[in-house]
């Protein structure tokens, strides 16, 4: 497949600067994506977190990988559907994730039935686990 750019990832996707954390996915089979956010010093959250050893928080790797997720199940939902977070489990932070990083973004669909959805995710970079979790959303109508 060819990867799905930003304008794509936008319409898909309600979120907007500062919260659209993916930019771009790379592939999307069986239920399963890989897509990618790239880490700029330019980020809003930088500036507070922290002002001298710039980190990305893990709340909001743990968003990029919910985002990701969304593309697990995109062609079989309506358009205009929205996938609110209901849950994370097993959250593990592995790594430091900086400016200069390139975030690549790895979900996995478990299962979807009756507008609750299950994905096991991971973040890597470098080929080094940043973060792991399971991500429980709910879909619904935007």
């Amino acid at each position: 497949m060819q990867p799905i750019m930003i304008q794509e990832v936008m319409k898909t996707l309600p979120h907007r600067f500062p919260f659209l954390l993916v930019d771009r996915v790379l592939s999307v089979k069986n239920g399963e994506v890989h897509a990618i956010k790239n880490v700029s010093i330019n980020e809003p959250f930088f500036t507070g977190h922290f002002p001298t050893e710039p980190v990305m928080p893990g709340v909001l790797i743990t968003e990029a990988l919910a985002q990701a997720s969304f593309f697990c199940m995109r062609e079989a939902l309506e358009p205009g559907t929205i996938g609110y977070l209901a849950g994370v489990d097993g959250a593990r932070f592995k790594r430091k994730v900086i400016p200069g990083d390139t975030l690549h973004l790895y979900a996995k669909l478990e299962f979807m039935r009756r507008g609750l959805g299950k994905t096991t995710c991971r973040a890597e970079v470098d080929g080094q686990v940043a973060a792991e979790a399971t991500i429980l959303f709910a879909v619904g109508k935007g």
